[in-house]
């Protein structure tokens, strides 16, 4: 089964600006376990309020579908001014399974693409940034559907 890989990494430009990025953050991730399509992902918080975050979605329809609609899409403008840098990345895999946090990485590099900010770092533009400290990775689990509904498809946590 073919699925669609997104990565994203976003730095907050200041502190002032994140009580209200944890709260789209956990408005964001309710939507997500629910959304249609959503096999599983992970949330990194890095260094320097830098935020990873790694979604397998069933196809490139599913993710936008989540990512235009609902709390993401309610984010997404407030983003341009909050982060100095945000990037993503997307590809398309055989495997099911999220990939790891240093294949995500190196593709971030490699194919990843900024994203517009309005006060951009230094780095941002090049996606010039440290490798990414994933010690503190947490999974991100879709909703089970109702027990007479569930298919043979497994989710594991994002590594």
């Amino acid at each position: 089964m073919t699925c669609f890989v997104s990565i994203t990494r976003l730095r907050i430009r200041s502190f002032r600006f994140m009580p209200a990025f944890a709260l789209q953050t956990v408005s964001t991730l309710r939507q997500v376990k629910q959304a249609d399509g959503f096999l599983e992902g992970s949330l990194l918080p890095d260094r320097q309020w830098t935020f990873w975050t790694m979604t397998v979605w069933r196809d490139a329809a599913a993710m936008r579908a989540y990512m235009t609609a609902g709390p993401h899409r309610t984010a997404m403008p407030k983003l341009m001014e909050w982060c100095d840098e945000a990037s993503v990345v997307h590809w398309e895999q055989e495997d099911v399974e999220a990939p790891s946090w240093l294949v995500a990485d190196r593709r971030m590099r490699a194919e990843g693409r900024p994203s517009k900010v309005r006060r951009p770092s230094g780095g941002h533009l090049t996606l010039d940034y440290r490798e990414p400290r994933v010690s503190r990775a947490a999974p991100i689990m879709a909703r089970q559907p109702p027990a007479g509904d569930r298919g043979t498809l497994s989710t594991r946590p994002g590594s």
